[in-house]
C-alpha cells in the first residue's frame, strides 16, 4: 500500500467509538506524520524540565533548577510552557506550610489525561502497549504476528492497536511508536524485514494513518537500548556519559550503542550479528554453518530439543524452559549450550567496541537464570579486557513492551512542546 492509496481525514479520533480501518492524520500537504525516533537523554531546556518532573516530580521550581543546573527564570519559563500545553499540572495541596507566591507550589507530570500506542513486531509475537507520559504500562496484550503481505499485517496490527487502546477511554492518544526488527528508515516508517518477508514496507503511513496519529519507527534493539536510557531514572545519569553496548537475543540476535546519552543510529540502519560465526555446526540459511542467529534464536533451540528427544514437534519454548527448571538433564544442557554461544559471542563483542558498559536483554537471558553463570563464565573466558559493568536489564522478559513505549515517548521526551503542537495539529 502506497502512501498516494490511504485516504484522508482531518479530523482526530478519539477512540470512543467504532474506528474505521484506515483513517490518516495528515498535515497540511496530506502527508501521514512521521517523525524519526529520537532515542538519547534531551538536554534543552523544556525536555530538562519535564525529565525532572517525570522522575522526581512532584518538585518545586527551585529544587528542579539544581536539579537540572538551569536558572530558576529558566525553570519558570519552561514550567508555565509545559502548564499551558498540558504536560504539567500544579500540586497546590502539597504546597509547605508558609510559603509564599506561585514559584513554591510543587509541579509533576500532567499524566493522566495522556496516553501513547507502542507496538512491538517481533517474528513470532506483537506486543502491544499503552503507556503513560512518566513511562509508566497501562496495559499490554499480545497477538501473533500476521503473515501474508506487509499491508495486510500491518493493517490488522493497527486494528488491533486501536481497539486495545479503545479501553482508555478517558485519556487522549498522542503518539504511536513502532519497533522492529529488519533495516528501518527512521525518517519515513519504511522498513525492510527479511525475516518477515516484507520488503518497503510502508509502517509508519499504515499504522501511523490507521490510528490517526504521529508516528515514529524504530529498530527495535536500538529502542531497548534507548528504554535503559530514558526509562531507568536510577541507571540513567551513569549512562548519560561514556559508551553502552546492548546485546539483545530471543528469536533475533541484535546489538545497539549507546554514546554519551544517544543511541547510536546509522543513516543505513543497523547493523547485524545474525551472521556471526560461533564455530557451532548448525546450517543457517544462508548456507554456512555456526551463524549467531541460526545457533541461539528460540527457533534453533527448539529444532535442538526435537531432535533430540528432549520435546516434541510443535512444542513452545516455554515447555523447555519448564522442562530445565523441573529438572530435565538434557533440556539444561540445550539451555546451557546456548549460554555458552551467547557468552563468548558478547565476549567478542565486548573486546571489539570496549564499552564502559554491557546490558544484556531478551528472553535467552531472562528466562533462564540459571543459565546466567555459564554466560558470565563463557564472556570471561572470551574477553581479554579487564572486566567492567556488565549486568542484565531491569526490564526483564517485558524488554519488548518497554522499547515499543520508549519509541511512542521519544518525540514527546526530546522536544515537548513541538509534539504536543504535531499531537494537537
Amino acid at each position: 500500500m502506497s502512501l498516494a492509496t490511504l485516504p484522508v481525514s482531518t479530523s482526530v479520533p478519539n477512540f470512543r467509538g467504532p474506528r474505521p480501518t484506515s483513517v490518516v492524520r495528515s498535515d497540511a500537504r496530506g502527508r501521514v506524520t512521521v517523525v524519526a525516533p529520537d532515542l538519547r537523554i534531551a538536554d534543552s531546556p523544556a525536555a530538562s524540565v519535564l525529565r525532572v518532573a517525570s522522575v522526581e516530580g512532584p518538585i518545586s521550581r527551585d529544587i528542579a533548577a539544581r536539579a537540572t543546573g538551569l536558572s530558576i527564570a529558566t525553570v519558570n519559563r519552561q514550567v508555565s510552557a509545559l502548564l499551558g500545553a498540558g504536560l504539567l499540572r500544579e500540586r497546590a495541596d502539597l504546597t509547605a506550610a508558609g510559603a509564599i507566591g506561585r514559584p513554591r507550589v510543587p509541579f509533576e507530570v500532567n499524566h493522566e489525561p495522556y496516553a501513547t500506542i507502542g507496538i512491538h513486531i517481533g517474528a513470532i509475537v506483537t506486543g502491544i502497549v499503552v503507556s503513560d507520559l512518566r513511562g509508566r504500562i497501562l496495559g499490554a496484550v499480545e497477538i501473533p504476528t500476521p503473515g501474508g503481505p506487509s499491508s495486510d499485517a500491518l493493517a490488522i496490527i493497527t486494528r488491533s492497536a486501536g481497539a486495545f487502546a479503545s479501553r482508555w477511554h478517558r485519556r487522549t492518544p498522542l503518539w504511536v511508536g513502532v519497533a522492529l526488527g529488519g533495516r528501518v528508515d527512521g525518517a519515513t516508517g519504511i522498513v525492510d524485514h527479511p525475516r518477515l518477508g516484507w520488503e518497503n514496507a510502508q509502517v509508519g503511513s499504515i499504522v501511523g494513518g490507521g490510528l490517526g496519529l504521529p508516528v515514529s519507527v524504530s529498530g527495535h534493539v536500538e529502542a531497548m537500548a534507548g528504554s535503559e536510557l530514558l526509562l531507568t531514572p536510577a541507571r540513567a545519569e551513569a549512562s548519560s556519559t561514556g559508551t553502552s553496548l546492548y546485546f539483545y537475543a530471543r528469536e533475533t540476535a541484535g546489538i545497539a550503542l549507546t554514546i554519551d546519552g544517544r543511541v547510536h543510529t546509522p543513516s543505513t540502519g543497523p547493523g547485524s550479528i545474525a551472521h556471526l560465526p560461533t564455530g557451532s555446526n548448525v546450517l543457517c540459511e544462508c548456507g554456512k554453518r555456526g551463524c549467531l542467529e541460526a545457533t541461539v534464536s528460540d527457533r534453533a533451540v527448539l529444532a535442538l530439543a526435537v531432535e533430540r528427544g528432549v520435546l516434541a514437534p510443535g512444542t513452545g519454548v516455554s515447555a523447555l524452559y519448564q522442562a530445565a527448571h523441573d529438572g530435565s538433564a538434557p533440556a539444561r544442557r540445550i539451555l546451557v549450550e546456548r549460554a555458552q554461544v551467547l557468552g563468548r559471542s558478547v565476549g567478542l563483542l565486548r573486546d571489539l567496541f570496549n564499552p564502559d558498559r554491557v546490558v544484556l536483554g531478551g528472553q535467552a537471558f531472562t528466562e533462564y537464570a540459571a543459565g546466567i553463570p555459564h554466560v558470565a563464565e563463557a564472556f570471561a573466558s572470551t574477553s581479554t579486557l579487564p572486566r567492567k559493568d556488565i549486568r542484565i536489564t531491569g526490564f526483564g522478559s517485558k524488554v519488548q513492551e518497554f522499547a515499543a513505549a520508549v519509541v511512542s515517548l521519544s518525540a514527546v521526551y526530546s522536544d515537548p512542546l513541538a509534539s504536543m503542537r504535531r499531537a494537537a495539529a
